[in-house]
């Protein structure tokens, strides 16, 4: 195991004892931080690969040195202990995103500790496998969607690290990452797992699903499938300056379809086994032929703070700035 994923056992390398909150993640955040993060060198920065999903796709073809890591964050808490492992020479960290069990509901994770945990823990690029209801013949349950626009119609999330104190705005423009869509596809083709390129997911808040009435809104709009957890992921992912998709994995046809039933949990649970299968198998070829260093993101993931933060220097809430440590480091010069 090397020195940098020893150090992630935080309790037993770093002790918040005697420290105020600010000076404790200031330097968790000195300990943790791949190399070449605050001078946004990416030549000198490891590639990481994070999972967020159902705790199923732990087990994973190939993995060794799985342990548990325990990362606290200044946002609260994650959904769970993150896992990490290692296949071939890449670091794996895993999150289940609604806890082991499914403690939480979409409404209540906690999306800012959980991104925040992915960064702390040195991840550069993130895949979400998400659960959805697709609004398009072509995609049936059991395909996996490689989307790569989001539409967010959820309302009770915090949605940003940024705001009174010290404010910033990211391009969400082209939120997910080419080169990681890429990559992911031809893990799918390898492992023969039927993948569509392209597509817009449209984020509802849950945890109720559909009406009728909108899920033929959506499917009129020319959205491609429905789920309850990219948003606010995907835009917390960009101010973290991770590169970010998501792999939607169709289980029904929303309500919207007439020769199917209306989307219950039974139902999709039963589709979701055979999903998860073949994510373990996707996730572990992925990281098999992944990159060892962090690549550049053509739509400029891995920058996208560069010129994001609207306030003065001199006007910034220091308290806010200490949380920003991990998220925004680089460009804040926090330590």
């Amino acid at each position: 195991m090397s020195r940098r994923m020893r150090n992630l056992h935080v309790e037993d390398k770093i002790s918040g004892k005697g420290l105020g909150n600010e000076a404790f993640f200031v330097a968790q955040a000195k300990h943790l931080l791949p190399n070449g993060t605050h001078n946004g060198g990416l030549s000198m920065t490891p590639a990481k690969l994070g999972i967020i999903g159902g705790s199923g796709v732990y087990d994973l073809p190939g993995i060794e040195n799985l342990h548990e890591l325990t990362i606290h964050s200044p946002w609260g808490e994650p959904s769970d202990v993150l896992r990490a492992g290692t296949i071939g020479s890449i670091e794996v960290v895993f999150v289940p995103r609604h806890g082991r069990g499914h403690r939480y509901s979409p409404s209540d994770i906690n999306y800012r500790a959980n991104i925040d945990a992915m960064k702390r823990a040195g991840v550069t690029d993130l895949v979400s496998l998400s659960a959805c209801g697709s609004f398009k013949e072509e995609l049936p349950p059991g395909t996996f969607v490689l989307v790569d626009q989001y539409v967010d119609r959820t309302h009770k999330r915090e949605s940003s690290f940024f705001g009174q104190g010290c404010v910033a705005h990211v391009s969400m423009a082209h939120p997910v990452g080419p080169r990681l869509v890429e990559r992911i596809a031809m893990a799918a083709e390898a492992e023969n797992i039927t993948t569509v390129k392209g597509g817009t997911y449209v984020c509802m808040e849950g945890p109720q699903f559909s009406s009728l009435a909108e899920s033929l809104s959506y499917k009129a709009a020319g959205y491609s499938v429905i789920g309850m957890t990219a948003m606010p992921e995907a835009k917390l992912a960009r101010e973290a300056e991770i590169t970010y998709a998501t792999v939607a994995m169709v289980t029904d046809f929303d309500c919207w379809h007439e020769g199917h039933d209306a989307v219950d949990v039974q139902s999709v649970l039963q589709v979701m086994h055979g999903n998860t299968e073949k994510a373990r198998r996707l996730v572990a070829r992925l990281a098999r032929d992944f990159s060892i260093m962090r690549e550049e993101c053509p739509v400029g993931s891995h920058k996208a703070l560069e010129f994001a933060v609207m306030t003065a220097p001199a006007m910034r809430d220091p308290t806010l700035v200490a949380k920003l440590d991990a998220v925004a480091g680089r460009v804040l010069d926090v330590g």
